[in-house]
């Protein structure tokens, strides 16, 4: 059982309600800091899982824990999906979210819903594809969590993952450490307003199951045909899997 890690530790609150404060607070330079963390890499991983969702023509698409809307709006811009639901704790995030597709053309076609991920306002089947996108690991219940994307996801339908995972090959292992540890806080502090909040994402990441342990996890939970992709020296990992 994995170590249980939350963004506030002095905080007497569950995990789910620590992280739905926690993006509200840095949801206005979520994106940016993004972008400097991952050096720009994480363009690149999405870019991937919106080929990937894509290649199975879905018309009705999921992406949980959707934050400020970025890979629902380019499912909307790069798939032929007549339906798109963004799913959030954060009201913080999805305002932000629900900014960036206001008076644009692809806006009928995206929802943007404040939920629980583990306890879903949806039917049993009921999408085509569901995506997380670093988010899964914020899952008070991972695999309370992963049951409830496996029943509104359809038979023969596609689930993709994109998450941190942590390299093993020297020297990649050894950089990643250290970047997590010392750069990656020191930069969300100097450019957020929670101190904690990226200490909290770089400490939940190191301790998360990534590679054949989460394989095993979705597999346990009912999914098939799991299979994973190591990304940028193993630094982020794709899955994805079906029903």
């Amino acid at each position: 059982m994995e170590k249980k890690i939350t963004p506030y530790k002095d905080s007497s609150e569950g995990k789910k309600k620590q992280v739905e404060q926690m993006f509200d607070t840095i949801s206005e330079n979520y994106d940016g800091l993004n972008r400097v963390i991952s050096l720009g890499s994480d363009i690149k991983w999405r870019k991937k899982v919106i080929k990937m969702v894509g290649a199975t023509n879905p018309q009705s698409i999921l992406d949980i824990a959707t934050g400020t809307g970025d890979l629902a709006i380019q499912f909307a811009e790069n798939t032929s999906a007549e339906k798109i639901v963004g799913l959030d704790i954060s009201d913080g995030m999805l305002s932000v979210a629900r900014k960036k597709v206001s008076g644009k053309a692809i806006a009928p076609k995206i929802e943007f819903i404040q939920a629980d991920s583990e306890s879903m306002p949806f039917g049993d089947n009921t999408f085509d594809a569901i995506t997380v996108s670093f988010g899964i690991r914020n899952f008070e219940n991972l695999e309370k969590g992963l049951a409830e994307i496996l029943r509104v996801l359809k038979k023969g339908g596609i689930f993709v993952i994109l998450e941190t995972s942590v390299p093993t090959k020297f020297p990649f292992k050894q950089g990643y450490y250290f970047y997590t540890k010392n750069i990656l806080p020191l930069v969300g502090k100097l450019f957020s307003k929670d101190k904690v909040a990226y200490k909290y994402l770089s400490e939940s990441a190191s301790v998360f199951p990534y590679g054949e342990k989460l394989n095993n996890i979705l597999r346990k939970t009912g999914f098939k045909e799991v299979k994973n992709k190591p990304q940028t020296f193993g630094v982020a990992t794709i899955y994805n899997a079906t029903k």
